[in-house]
């Protein structure tokens, strides 16, 4: 999937491209008929919602589960990314977020590079996410709120926010949010929700200040976040555990384009469960090299 370049103009000037239906029925459905077996996992790698045992996110599904493993390496999702980036990529996370009917909680304001940057010292943005809706997303359930052109603010000051959601985040004051959502446009445009079939995919850059409100609806709003770096710019601390971060930082070798409706081989490295060392950690910048070898 080759880029124009308006697409290119656009990324630049509003950090995101947005593919409605980029992804058919058949293909959505090959990924949601998997997410419940996900889901009712008892490990780890299943982060469930601050006050329910419903999961908030699920991680590292594409190391055991083959039709995520096979999405993981969808030209669809990793060619926009390396053509942006101008250079192959790594899986530094893959998650399904499951914004459940009535009992899908809040992300806050935040910058996914902050994080990345905060928590993992990944050296500069160069890193995006690519999200795929398995669900339709509608103004209802969920949706991803972004502030257009935020991105290009570079790094925002945030905060650890360790108690409001299950979820720890490094999120955005009010008042920064308010003054990027002006001088976006206001209510002429300040902030934009992306919603579309499920099967939609979104691009967005590493800086993007975006959102998502609770779902009171009672539609879920499930989508797979591939967040994907360049290879040079990989992370340099291992703080937190590898389900979460990665540490191969191996190029990502696409499959062919049929690869969700044909059972293509790929490795499930995690098939029998998460290995012990996937929750090693250390706030040691040079431990990285040491775990990976």
């Amino acid at each position: 999937m080759r880029l124009t370049q308006a697409q290119r103009e656009q990324f630049d000037r509003d950090g995101y491209l947005f593919f409605p239906g980029l992804f058919t029925p058949a293909e959505a459905r090959t990924l949601v008929a998997a997410v419940p077996a996900l889901y009712a996992r008892r490990e780890a790698f299943n982060v469930r919602e601050k006050d329910s045992d419903t999961v908030r996110t699920n991680f590292a599904a594409h190391l055991y589960s083959a039709p995520f493993a096979r999405l993981a390496r969808h030209p669809r999702m990793v060619q926009p990314v390396t053509e942006l980036l101008d250079e192959e990529v790594y899986m530094h996370q893959f998650k399904i977020n499951g914004k459940m009917a009535f009992e899908g909680d809040v992300w806050q304001w935040h910058q996914d590079y902050g994080t990345w940057l905060n928590d993992d010292l990944m050296p500069t943005e160069r890193a995006m996410n690519v999200a795929v809706f398995l669900d339709d997303v509608n103004e209802y359930n969920g949706p991803l709120m972004f502030i257009p052109g935020s991105h290009r603010k570079g790094v925002v000051e945030a905060r650890h926010d360790l108690t409001t959601t299950s979820y720890p985040l490094w999120t955005i004051d009010d008042g920064v949010i308010a003054k990027l959502v002006e001088r976006a446009g206001g209510k002429e445009g300040g902030i934009v929700s992306p919603k579309g079939p499920a099967g939609s995919m979104i691009v967005f850059h590493s800086c993007l200040v975006h959102a998502s409100s609770s779902n009171l609806s009672p539609w879920n709003r499930v989508s797979v976040y591939l967040s994907l770096c360049a290879v040079s710019n990989h992370i340099r601390r291992c703080k937190r555990p590898e389900y979460i971060a990665h540490r191969d930082f191996t190029p990502i070798a696409c499959l062919p384009d049929d690869c969700l409706t044909k059972d293509y081989p790929v490795d499930l490295p995690w098939r029998d469960g998460m290995p012990a060392s996937a929750l090693a950690t250390s706030s040691d910048p040079l431990a990285q090299i040491r775990m990976a070898a």
